[in-house]
């Protein structure tokens, strides 16, 4: 290549990948030097960041997955490839906040190529003027750029599907003799990639496989079974989290999905999943896509219509030049952001689930520039112009808002840095070597804390998930259990909002804490260290009413007692999993797991057959209610009013079996339901181990 074409070569370079660079590079600067400036050093303003900091030093310290050494395998950092992708840097010396820079980086090199991936994207269908004004409305979009500079994988992933997407509707655009081993190697590579960044990548592997089989049909014979072998391990990318997961931990599913999505939670059964789904879709249609609230940040108010005609911009260009396939793939990008809408709540860490599709919706911006200039030019050709004009104005509404993310990226950085980051020093210098700390936010306290953690939400704690989701009462009542079977495993110590612990009873003498009332990203203004107390765990075990042999006990809100009751929720729904602390009528204080707002209730006891037992039940509340033991009716009796009471029954013996059904229903009011006891006179009975 002579001197001349090189100099081309440099200037074709320039002009294709120039503007991306310069716009994505001078974003960083702003966004860098805001965070400099208000901290001195670089920080991330999600605490969500360390948690993959930590994994990508797991990995580099040789205990991958594992979020300290010698803890269980977990997933808590949601995304496989990230810490990935991070932890060579650890390894050549960037430890400590030094780690920030490589998450810097990456992100705003991933920011720039999804601009010139969004130009791509778009050219074909709706032109070279829009095709620009794609690009640089990715640029302008302030969910990108605060997503970029936040340390988390999000721009990462959306560049990652981009580009699957479009290699995608190119291998199926092109003729078969022009679809070359190589293009097919590098969309596998980037099924993989985009389903390792983020579970909600399996949606684009999945479109890349279906793009190979259906192309292998279109094929000559001796060109369809590559084709096919390709669609096979593109979706082999799909299955691969969840298998991976399956094998490590036990569980396709990762603690995350545990603790966020609403599939699986067992307050969201059938109908009531539905509604609380739709509830999401018409908030992210009304609310958020309409720039109110929470999005305010980010979108232009009243543009959730415009963003609508947009998609079917898209459907209407792809029709018209026959690139449908390529309209599906840019419509999946955009429809992908309603799977966020299967969790409890999408409103976390300033929408990051919400903007890695921002892309398609983007797009549909341009295409419907692209109409407008259309339209206009029917009239005038000089009115094509439209185009252009629409597009620039799209990119500056967007553009307006770049102000203020810049400075809530370095207000949130700073609150990380003087709560989380503060607290994890502090830990590193006052608490003992062999501390564990409990924490409902993990990242940077465990990072810069250098101690064992316990994750309360669950997240890089293996198991804990599941009681998050169930309540306050079955945290406690599991709490009881690792402190009888496994007391090692419980923390020594916490540092965590209190009003999210929402568990006093544990939480002993204050130590320290870190007060920040400037910063909305934290989980509350207060987080406080204490030293753990479990003296009060077990309080609530035994009867206080005097009675024999316990023979069986269900102990409400204790999830393993429950299932190995069969113990029905009824319709419970969050925030009726509670903790009651108050006196027995000894006097003695008293602390119990249950379920209030109880108007029914329905187990399987198990009963020595044909010995007669006397049934007990704490409870409190203002109803009436009707105790039934295999249908028939043993006990009507009042609760007691607000004070927590213990009742007890007789049971004939001819109603006892191996699996009684016990019925408790309530009139006149609810009941909040603690515990279940069944004793016996028998002497020659003796106590059953917990259930």
């Amino acid at each position: 290549m002579t001197a001349r074409d090189l100099g081309n070569a440099a200037r074709r370079a320039a002009t294709t990948w120039g503007p991306a660079v310069f716009g994505a590079g001078y974003l960083a600067e702003r966004a860098i030097a805001g965070v400099l400036a208000k901290l001195g050093h670089p920080g991330a303003p999600l605490d969500d960041a360390y948690i993959h900091f930590q994994y990508a030093r797991a990995l580099v310290e040789g205990h991958p997955m594992r979020f300290e050494a010698g803890e269980p395998i977990t997933s808590g950092a949601t995304s496989f490839l990230w810490p990935a992708a991070l932890a060579p840097f650890w390894a050549l010396g960037a430890k400590g906040e030094g780690i920030v820079w490589a998450a810097w980086g990456l992100a705003f090199v991933a920011l720039a190529a999804l601009a010139w991936e969004a130009v791509r994207l778009t050219e074909p269908i709706a032109g070279r003027a829009a095709a620009t004004g794609a690009g640089a409305m990715i640029l302008c979009f302030g969910g990108l750029v605060w997503c970029a500079a936040s340390g988390m994988e999000v721009v990462p992933f959306a560049w990652a599907i981009a580009r699957s997407t479009r290699r995608a509707v190119e291998w199926w655009e092109r003729a078969p003799a022009e679809r070359t081993r190589r293009m097919a190697l590098e969309l596998v590579a980037l099924a993989w990639v985009s389903a390792l960044l983020r579970p909600e990548g399996a949606v684009t592997t999945v479109f890349v496989a279906a793009t190979f089989a259906a192309s292998s049909l279109r094929s000559p014979r001796t060109r369809a079974w590559p084709a096919r072998a390709a669609s096979l391990a593109a979706i082999a990318a799909a299955a691969a989290p969840p298998l991976l997961l399956l094998l490590c931990t036990g569980s396709a599913r990762s603690n995350t999905a545990v603790a966020k999505l609403l599939p699986g939670n067992p307050y969201y059964p059938g109908p009531v999943l539905a509604r609380a789904v739709q509830a999401n879709v018409e908030l992210l249609l009304g609310t958020i896509l309409n720039g109110e609230v929470w999005s305010a940040e980010f979108l232009p108010r009243g543009g959730a219509g415009v963003a609508i005609a947009g998609l079917f911009a898209i459907a209407w260009l792809g029709g018209r030049r026959r690139l449908r396939w390529r309209a599906t793939g840019i419509l999946l990008i955009a429809a992908t952001m309603f799977a966020p809408c299967f969790y409890a709540t999408f409103l976390w860490n300033r929408l990051r689930y919400l903007w890695p599709f921002a892309t398609g919706w983007i797009v549909g911006l341009a295409c419907l520039a692209r109409i407008a200039g259309d339209v206009a030019g029917a009239l005038r050709p000089r009115w094509r112009v439209a185009t252009p004009i629409a597009c620039g104005a799209f990119a500056g509404l967007f553009a307006s808002k770049l102000g203020w993310v810049m400075d809530d990226v370095a207000q949130s950085a700073s609150g990380i840095d003087r709560q989380q980051v503060a607290l994890g020093h502090w830990a590193n210098d006052n608490l003992p070597p062999d501390a564990r700390v409990g924490l409902n936010d993990t990242g940077a306290i465990a990072y810069f804390g250098d101690r064992k953690t316990f994750d309360v939400v669950g997240l890089t704690t293996a198991d804990e998930a599941k009681y998050w989701v169930a309540g306050v009462g079955s945290r406690l009542e599991h709490y009881e259990r690792l402190q009888a079977e496994a007391p090692w495993k419980l923390p020594t110590h916490f540092i965590v909002y209190p009003e999210w612990m929402a568990l006093d009873e544990v939480l002993g003498q204050p130590l320290h804490e870190a007060t920040v009332t400037d910063s909305t990203i934290l989980g509350g203004r207060t987080m406080r260290a204490y030293v753990a107390d479990w003296s009060a765990l077990g309080s609530g075990e035994a009867p206080w009413s005097q009675v024999g042999a316990i023979i069986d006990s269900l102990d409400v809100a204790d999830l393993e007692s429950e299932g190995a009751h069969e113990y029905d929720l009824l319709g419970a729904v969050e925030g009726e999993d509670i903790v009651h602390a108050g006196p027995s009528p000894r006097g003695v204080v008293v602390v119990d797991g249950g379920r209030s707002r109880r108007t029914a209730e329905r187990f399987v006891a198990h009963l020595r057959p044909g010995v007669a037992t006397t049934l007990v039940v704490r409870l409190e509340g203002p109803a009436h209610a009707r105790v039934l033991a295999g249908g028939t009716a043993i006990a009507s009796f009042s609760a007691g009013g607000d004070e927590w009471v213990e009742r007890a029954f007789d049971m004939p013996a001819d109603l006892a079996s191996e699996r009684t059904l016990i019925s408790v229903d309530a009139t006149g009011g609810a009941l909040t339901t603690f515990h279940y006891w069944f004793a016996s006179n028998d002497t020659s009975a003796s106590k059953a181990p917990r259930p």
